[in-house]
C-alpha cells in the first residue's frame, strides 16, 4: 500500500504519466468533461469530496509549474480563489474566462470531478519538472 497522501490509483497513475507542460484538471461537480478526455469521477454528493481536499492530495505528488483559473472564480467565489492560490506560492497563475477554461480542458490528460458545489471551483494544473 502507498505511504503517501494520495491513495487513488487512477489519479496517481495519471500524474505519473504527465510530461512537462501537460495538464491535469480538477473540477467542481458541474464542470463538463470533453469527449475523449479521461474523467475520474470522485463526486459522492454535494460537497463530497471538496475540491480543496482533492487538490491537496494531488499536489502532494505532482510538480506544478503553473495553474489556470477562471476569471469568474475571483469574482464569484473569492474565498475559494484565495484558498487555491495560497497553495501555489511563487507559481504563475493565469486567468481566463470560464468559456475558454472549458475549451482548454479538451487538451487535459485527465479531468478529476469532485463533489464541490462552490461556483467556478476549477483549476488546470500544468506539470513542471523536478530537475
Amino acid at each position: 500500500m502507498k505511504k503517501a497522501k494520495l491513495l487513488n490509483s487512477e489519479i496517481s497513475y495519471e500524474i505519473a504519466k504527465l510530461g512537462h507542460t501537460q495538464t491535469l484538471t480538477i473540477g467542481d461537480a458541474g464542470l463538463p468533461a470533453p469527449a475523449g478526455v479521461k474523467k475520474i469521477d470522485l463526486a459522492v454528493s454535494g460537497g463530497v469530496p471538496g475540491l480543496l481536499q482533492v487538490l491537496d492530495a494531488v499536489i502532494s505528488e505532482m510538480c506544478v509549474e503553473q495553474i489556470y483559473l477562471a476569471e469568474e472564480t475571483q469574482e464569484q467565489s473569492p474565498q475559494m480563489h484565495e484558498e487555491i492560490v495560497k497553495r501555489f506560492p511563487g507559481i504563475r497563475v493565469d486567468y481566463i474566462r470560464h468559456e475558454q477554461f472549458k475549451v482548454m480542458t479538451r487538451d487535459t490528460r485527465a479531468l478529476i470531478r469532485t463533489g464541490e458545489t462552490t461556483p467556478y471551483s476549477n483549476v488546470i494544473l500544468v506539470s513542471g519538472v523536478t530537475f
